[in-house]
């Protein structure tokens, strides 16, 4: 896997739209032959032209990589309005392996808008804090991505989401179905983001929810510390309990969330940000062709 996919790598280059042509051609690159086809964020399949085909739909990428000629097609000839949106408020501020959750989720939406333009499918972007709420409505085009892509870059994460309600009918659809993309830490105090998550249910849109979480997190890796501070709230968490106590209870806590999503038909994907954005993005697509095919 090339070192330009790994985050650090990519925080680097300071550019997100640059980064994420980085990622989703390094991804591209690898699904010539996949068979993953679709709408919303799905790839189309690739097979070797045939004469009479519509040179249109010749892809010149492949053929500089492979010198053979492709047609990319797809079962579903469509586009939608995908919408992103990103848990900005200070949990999104954890830290592992050099760079934040909000640092990976900004990098994720990066990418699938990258994708999503590609397809030709109109763009949206919404940063949720409890302070503020910024929103920016799906559109096609060469500048509105850039315009999606600098507020990206711009963005940073702090304070709460305690104030559910100004989110309330953002999110409606226009009389046509659209697909929700919410990358977020789940991390609440008192159920406000899955408060959130069932005002978007009432649109009956496609909602995909990106779960992210440290490999420090999920393998109780802190090193000597005994104790951590909750970044929204200041309160010090006592650790002390050890490593059995402490994977009992995010089991049990990862098993009851699984079932939230289920019961709201929401797709759940946990991420650990050890993954690179590019595998992250492969595990997702792959499990995803599987419950649609």
């Amino acid at each position: 896997m090339s070192r330009l996919l790994d985050p650090k790598i990519l925080l680097g280059i300071k550019d997100l739209s640059l980064a994420a042509r980085t990622t989703i051609e390094g991804f591209m690159s690898g699904i010539n032959r996949s068979s993953v086809r679709g709408e919303g964020l799905e790839f189309s399949q690739y097979r070797s032209y045939q004469p009479g085909d519509d040179l249109r739909q010749l892809d010149w990428k492949a053929y500089a990589r492979s010198d053979r000629y492709y047609i990319r097609e797809s079962q579903v000839e469509t586009s939608i309005s995908v919408r992103f949106l990103l848990d900005a408020s200070a949990s999104m501020l954890h830290q592992d392996n050099g760079y934040t959750k909000f640092d990976y989720a900004k990098y994720l939406a990066a990418s699938l808008a990258w994708l999503a333009a590609l397809q030709g499918d109109a763009v949206g972007l919404y940063l949720l804090q409890e302070a503020d709420l910024y929103a920016l409505q799906p559109k096609r085009g060469y500048q509105h991505m850039a315009n999606l892509y600098y507020q990206l870059e711009q963005a940073s994460a702090a304070g709460g989401l305690s104030n559910t309600m100004q989110y309330k009918n953002i999110f409606a659809a226009a009389g046509k179905k659209e697909l929700l993309v919410f990358i977020t830490d789940l991390y609440e105090n008192n159920d406000e983001l899955m408060k959130i998550l069932g005002q978007l249910s009432v649109t009956k849109n496609e909602i995909i929810v990106f779960h992210l979480m440290g490999n420090n997190e999920l393998n109780f890796n802190f090193g000597n510390y005994t104790a951590l501070q909750d970044l929204e709230t200041g309160a010090r968490v006592d650790i002390s309990s050890g490593d059995k106590q402490y994977k009992e209870r995010l089991a049990a806590y990862l098993a009851s969330t699984r079932m939230k999503m289920l019961q709201q038909h929401f797709f759940y994907r946990l991420i650990n940000m050890r993954d690179t954005v590019e595998q992250a993005l492969r595990d997702f697509l792959q499990q995803r062709s599987k419950l649609i095919f």
